[in-house]
């Protein structure tokens, strides 16, 4: 589901009667001088909403909306990076879009004013006249402060590596060193929604371009004309990039590149992960009756993960301290449902969608439902109910006000399963906040001695769990990995 837009009241020189308002839903927050039957305001701060319980601050990615338009409650107005996904943020309110504060690509802090929203199309000119006067304010007050010390450069990553090659000339429609006429002094770029929308496509960063429409307005053709510029430069900086250096691809070498947001995050739950006392079980389980099976049912679109899953939830059925967590430290909650969140590399990151009441759902339905997480999970466009709100190896699973208001469903075991890729054995970090995650490694064929002492070849895999120790402890992991082991080798029960 889209976020709705956070906002409150600011004051303008009109009074109007204010109606009074029925409960606002969660995450809406309306504030401002009032009296008992009026409201000194019609302009409203459009807040940078929190999207997830650890995001502190989101990216602008576009503005669906631009400056002027009318908007309707309920109607997409801005996409907005956060620690986990990318998500359409919908108004609660209908008005204007007057003001734009944070431009496509910049960052705000959650609750910061990112644009103003005008009840009526005569408080446009209000309201832009506050936010100039915001921006100007901003500017003058980190003028009065010492300048910081310097910081590394950042680099870039770049296609073609190499040393630097002679830059060609760049034609002046596509650079200029100074702010374009329409920008208000710098402050902002003037360009038509399909010249936004265009440079979006072609990644022509539109703070270099020059625009020929009027007043400086930055239109399609001078987006192209820069495109165009922009790729010959490139071809150029590749054949003598090619001619010079045979250096890996994508990476240049020596350069400090920035977290993203989702780094950020994955950063300070790692720290976080640390104040939980952990233990490690490992076990190894054959599966060739598992690969049998597997081979029987991959036609009719059923996954090894969703396999795995399905394994791991009958089991946690009858281990339900596994399927605990401890959250405060002085208690633990033995969970109602088992929710079985898998991590998936993307991007940049990690994330983990979660399989809902994976010990109830026959393994077809959790199959075509784990296609469609990964799918919309590597085109991150996950919605809230559907990833655990934490992440594997980085991610913490806290009850924010969100999840608590929603009840969204909260992941109580996580797999990782690096066995695609070859992988023996290895171990996970534990989420804080869950009780237990297990790491799977490849199933390969091994020698073993057989019952009657001769020796044989059979499938073998390594799994690891990762467990709370306050809640969890060594006797019971056994129980349930020894239960986990007799279900995979007798697979009868997953395809029911």
């Amino acid at each position: 589901m889209a976020q709705l837009l956070n906002a409150s009241f600011i004051p303008t020189t009109s009074s109007h009667t204010l109606r009074r308002t029925p409960n606002f839903p969660p995450g809406i927050c309306i504030s401002g001088r009032r009296s008992r039957t009026q409201v000194q305001a019609k302009i409203r701060e459009i807040f940078m909403p929190a999207l997830s319980s650890t995001m502190t601050e989101g990216k602008i990615v576009s503005w669906v909306k631009s400056e002027g338009d009318q908007l309707s409650k309920g109607e997409s107005v801005v996409v907005v990076e956060s620690d986990k996904a990318d998500m359409d943020v919908e108004t609660f309110y209908d008005g204007y879009l007057a003001a734009i504060m944070v431009e496509e690509g910049g960052v705000a802090a959650v609750g910061s004013a990112i644009a103003l929203l005008a009840e009526t199309e005569s408080e446009i000119d209000e309201a832009r006249a506050k936010a100039n006067s915001s921006s100007q304010s901003l500017s003058s007050s980190s003028s009065s402060t010492p300048p910081p010390a310097p910081q590394p450069q950042t680099g870039k990553i770049a296609e073609n590596v190499g040393p630097a090659p002679v830059s060609p000339p760049v034609k002046t429609v596509a650079a200029a060193s100074s702010a374009h006429p329409a920008s208000e002094g710098g402050k902002r770029i003037v360009a038509s929604p399909y010249a936004k929308k265009l440079a979006k496509e072609l990644k022509v960063d539109l703070g270099r371009v020059v625009g020929s429409g009027p007043l400086g307005r930055i239109v399609a053709k001078d987006v192209e004309a820069a495109a165009s510029s922009a790729a010959e430069a490139a071809a150029t900086a590749a054949t003598a990039g090619a001619a010079t250096s045979a250096a890996v691809p994508g990476i240049e070498l020596g350069t400090v590149v920035p977290f993203t947001t989702m780094q950020s995050a994955v950063s300070r739950n790692m720290v976080e992960s640390l104040s939980v006392p952990t233990f490690r079980v490992g076990y190894t389980i054959t599966t060739d009756a598992l690969d049998a099976l597997y081979k029987k049912v991959k036609s009719k679109g059923v996954t090894m993960t969703a396999l795995l899953a399905k394994a791991t939830a009958l089991a946690l059925v009858k281990h339900p301290v596994v399927n605990s967590s401890c959250r405060d430290g002085q208690s633990f909650v033995y969970n109602s449902s088992i929710n079985i969140a898998v991590a998936v590399a993307i991007d940049g990151g990690l994330i983990t969608p979660v399989l809902q009441d994976a010990d109830k759902v026959d393994i077809y339905s959790l199959s075509r439902k784990w296609k469609e997480l990964v799918d919309k999970a590597r085109a991150k466009q996950l919605q809230p109910h559907e990833y655990n709100t934490g992440m594997v190896l980085g991610y913490s699973i806290t009850f924010c006000t969100f999840c608590l208001v929603t009840q969204l469903p909260t992941c109580t075991f996580t797999l990782s399963n690096l066995g695609m890729f070859g992988v023996d054995r290895f171990d996970a970090i534990l989420p804080p906040g869950t009780g237990a995650i297990m790491a799977v490694g490849a199933s390969q064929p091994t020698a073993v001695g057989t019952k009657d002492g001769r020796i044989g070849m059979k499938n073998q895999m390594q799994v690891n769990v990762t467990a709370d120790h306050r809640v969890i402890y060594g006797a019971d992991l056994a129980s349930f990995l020894k239960t986990l082991a007799s279900i995979i080798e007798d697979p009868k029960d997953l395809t029911f």
